[in-house]
């Protein structure tokens, strides 16, 4: 019989898409960046034409094609040998108490896929920040050209010289190192991520989920360095993060399920009595909400698929229904700070003064993008003004905020 999650986790194949999304977003808008601002369109021909030399233009796209594809492949090399040797280890524990660390897994998977979701519905603001950070890029790249031709004579020893040749490296690749550190980043987070999901589930389901993943979060990449700002991101990652949640508060709810599960077998002497099917004795009837004999999420076909994607089971338990029900309120309030904190600028509930320096970049960042607001200039002027340096008016609550 065909087992769907022997050869496919949705899980990771999220996890994956996720984090395949934000680098490709990163890559697309570094080379978006590139042709909006060193190439310029023939209004007559409509052709496109080169504002710099050719082959200066083709080495700023490489760096950023190298920095991206060297990061992943150092995640490839770290990632494969810590996953299988996390594996292999969680395997030998596995045997000997399988439903609790079913349990156990299966409720963390739920808690990292749930503030995954969160910064899943923020990748479309990634374009903003990474345009943000290559304009900064660009500008300390200038300086640095212009404090090296001053500085051009001076003898500060082997270590000042050092130092001098890290900065011209690090100048001179900047385009290579953004996407470098940031597909690292991203592809060890996916690993940690894997690690923790997958050691559950067998090894066999984790290479198509990982191309599916890839290949959608390249795709989507692509399609958004084509089509520019006329392609939005967000109709995608908002479907993509319900059906995320769907399948993290099925999650919720087998872990506590098999916790259940786990306590109903040491109340019978180690039997587990799931295992002689789904009629009368095979679960807990003073702990059961409802029970059906057939339709058995972890033994019938297609309903091992609803099983792993949305937690279904033949046989709801108190504490599976209350954890799913507890969830989905965690979720909708943990949504509703967050909306409160992208609208107003802060977390409800948080002292200020440990948002400060979140807020600044923020503020950074709105400037950059819009032209309409300035960073503060100093730790104590949080008051933003425009591109002509007056004072934008404030709301009350703005106002407290900036001025705490």
């Amino acid at each position: 019989m065909f087992n769907f999650e022997s050869y496919f986790s949705v899980q990771i194949f999220f996890i994956i898409l996720r984090e395949t999304l934000e680098s490709a977003i990163i890559v697309s808008v570094l080379l978006a960046f590139l042709k909006q601002n060193f190439t310029s369109t023939n209004p007559t021909t409509q052709q496109e034409i080169l504002l710099i030399d050719s082959k200066e233009y083709r080495s700023l796209k490489l760096q950023i094609w190298f920095g991206g594809l060297l990061g992943l492949f150092i995640c490839l090399l770290i990632g494969g040998t810590f996953v299988g040797v996390f594996y292999i280890l969680g395997n030998d524990l596995w045997s000997l108490a399988e439903r609790l660390w079913e349990g156990i897994f299966s409720i963390l998977s739920s808690i990292i896929i749930s503030f995954m979701g969160i910064a899943l519905l923020r990748i479309n603001q990634m374009q903003y920040k990474w345009h943000f950070k290559l304009t900064q890029s660009l500008e300390m790249q200038r300086e640095h050209g212009q404090k090296k031709a001053r500085a051009h004579d001076i003898n500060t020893g082997v270590i000042g010289s050092a130092m001098r040749r890290f900065k011209t490296l690090s100048t001179k690749y900047f385009l290579a190192i953004l996407p470098l550190v940031t597909t690292l980043r991203e592809g060890l987070e996916a690993v940690v991520f894997i690690a923790g999901i997958g050691v559950n589930q067998p090894m066999s389901s984790f290479p198509l989920a990982i191309l599916c993943g890839a290949g959608l979060g390249f795709t989507v990449g692509w399609l958004l360095y084509k089509g520019g700002n006329r392609l939005s991101l967000q109709y995608f990652l908002i479907f993509s993060t319900c059906f995320l949640y769907l399948v993290s508060a099925g999650l919720m709810s087998r872990g506590v399920w098999f916790f259940e599960l786990e306590k109903y077998v040491r109340d019978c002497h180690g039997q587990d009595m799931s295992e002689v099917g789904s009629g009368p004795g095979s679960y807990d009837i003073a702990k059961s909400v409802w029970h059906v004999n057939c339709c058995n999420g972890l033994k019938d076909g297609g309903w091992m698929l609803f099983n792993a994607l949305l937690g279904w089971t033949n046989s709801a338990t108190y504490g599976s229904v209350i954890s799913y029900n507890l969830y989905w309120v965690g979720v909708i309030v943990l949504l509703r700070l967050k909306l409160y904190e992208e609208r107003n600028g802060y977390m409800p509930g948080v002292p200020i003064k440990w948002q400060l320096k979140k807020i600044r970049k923020r503020l950074a960042i709105l400037q950059a993008t819009t032209g309409e607001v300035t960073p503060a200039n100093s730790v104590n002027d949080m008051t933003p003004v425009n591109s002509a340096g007056e004072t934008v008016p404030q709301s009350s609550e703005t106002e407290g905020l900036l001025t705490h």
